[in-house]
């Protein structure tokens, strides 16, 4: 497969300014030569890593497609590092698809889904977390997150990684001598340092996991519902979050039927806000399926942000709402101090949970609920993320297994198990270690992989 030349559109659909069609392999100059036509002919199209103008053309009636830019990009020093060029043409639909059927024709072959980053892994540019990392930082929503998947993408992963396989690899050698040559047997003493060297392992990998949660946070976004009777103030807490009208606001209890979701950045945190709802018992049927949506967003939320009235205080039905979150995950929100004063809560440990008093309406106290979310979503960590965490749930499930066996090779150092057995739990940490960079990687997990990217990329 390496061998064909590929070809793809690699900007998004729709209009644009520009529009370019990459093509990746041994034949890309052979193809640009049949479907470019440079407007000083003595150019000479194997010059690499210059722009050359000229006219996209039908490799079969020379027909004139779009007026564009080539740049041409040799081998080895480029993204895939084969032979690149790419085509700048008009950013229109029709254009670029007429040009990529001129480029089809010409002799290249459509790329799969992330085909231009497989390759450049298969040939050795990247690794494994920093191909990945590529749609990371596609898909970043805030630049918390971007510079979480940059660091990946320079490698930043990849070093820690590779330390701990480093060290690892180091006490397999020392079991496998003591394999091969049974004078040299693990005596007390270096079995003991095997233990210290595999408990500073677990402990950096117990490290990279506990991050993990945070990683995927940056990475994803975490769900967050805005809850409560009705008319308490959700949709006008949605508004004062986004600083825009997105919700309707009346006096009017029962008017927001369904959920309404936005992304939203706080603090460098992606938040997916939900305005639900507002939960009581109801027999219209329309506000009644949607009380029913909210509890079921509810269960699936990552945060909750539970919303009392102050004028109103609190009622028997804000203790019923209490009742169906997770309490571990719900910040208190008193609403409308501007028109009374924050209520006493009830006695009672069900209300002993976080709490911030705003004014929705009037934008009072939005900078405290910032950061009392922040904390609550990062445990209390409120300084930058550290740029090296794991943000990918299958590095965290690799990285689990491997604190797996290293907890097992303790375990039967212990009970002095002979190397031979040890050094089963020692090669399989490394190896699921590999899976993360890609060293010991399959082409099934490959597929898995790069079938998540988009086709041109």
């Amino acid at each position: 497969m390496l061998n064909d030349t590929i070809a793809a559109i690699s900007t998004p659909p729709g209009e644009g300014g520009v529009g370019i069609i990459r093509i990746s392999g041994e034949r890309a100059f052979d193809i640009a030569e049949r479907v470019f036509r440079p407007a000083r002919p003595k150019d000479w199209l194997r010059d690499g890593f210059k722009l050359h103008y000229g006219h996209a053309v039908d490799g079969v009636t020379g027909e004139v497609i779009d007026e564009v830019l080539l740049a041409v990009m040799k081998a080895p020093h480029t993204y895939t590092r084969e032979d690149v060029v790419e085509i700048n043409c008009h950013g229109g639909a029709v254009p670029l698809r007429a040009a990529l059927k001129s480029v089809l024709d010409a002799g290249a072959r459509l790329a799969a889904p992330g085909e231009f980053t497989r390759r450049a892994f298969l040939n050795g540019r990247i690794d494994l977390t920093q191909a990945e990392s590529v749609i990371d930082v596609i898909r970043s929503k805030t630049e918390a997150s971007l510079k979480v998947a940059l660091s990946q993408l320079g490698g930043g992963l990849s070093l820690k990684i590779k330390s701990l396989q480093d060290r690892i690899l180091g006490m397999l050698a020392q079991l496998e001598a003591s394999i091969d040559f049974p004078e040299d047997d693990v005596d007390e003493k270096s079995r003991q340092q095997l233990k210290e060297t595999a408990g500073e392992i677990i402990r950096g990998l117990d490290r990279l996991i506990e991050a993990a949660g945070r990683g995927r946070i940056y990475r994803e976004g975490i769900m967050t519902v805005i809850t409560g009777r009705p008319n308490v103030g959700k949709s006008s807490l949605l508004n004062a979050l986004l600083g825009r009208e997105r919700a309707i606001v009346t006096d009017i209890p029962g008017t927001t039927r369904d959920v309404i979701e936005e992304m939203i950045n706080i603090k460098g945190i992606p938040l997916v806000l939900a305005d639900t709802a507002g939960l009581r018992e109801t027999g219209d049927i329309v506000e009644k399926k949607g009380v029913e949506k909210t509890l079921q967003i509810i269960e699936g939320a990552g945060l909750i942000l539970f919303m009392i009235d102050a004028g109103e205080g609190v009622t028997a039905e804000d203790s019923e709402i209490l009742k169906t979150v997770d309490r571990e995950k719900t910040l208190l929100i008193i609403n409308k101090i501007d028109v009374g004063k924050s209520p006493e809560l009830p006695p009672g440990e069900e209300w002993n949970i976080p709490r911030v008093e705003i004014s929705a309406l009037k934008g009072e106290g939005i900078e405290d609920l910032e950061s009392k979310i922040e904390q609550m979503v990062t445990g209390g960590r409120t300084e930058s993320p550290d740029p090296v965490i794991i943000s990918n749930i299958r590095h965290e499930s690799a990285l689990v297994k491997a604190r797996g066996n290293m907890a097992e090779f303790m375990a039967l150092a212990d009970e002095g198990v002979p190397p031979d057995l040890l050094s089963i739990d020692i090669r399989g940490a490394w190896e699921v270690l590999g899976e993360i960079t890609g060293s010991t990687v399959t082409e099934d997990l490959l597929d898995r992989i790069f079938n998540d990217f988009c086709i041109g990329k």
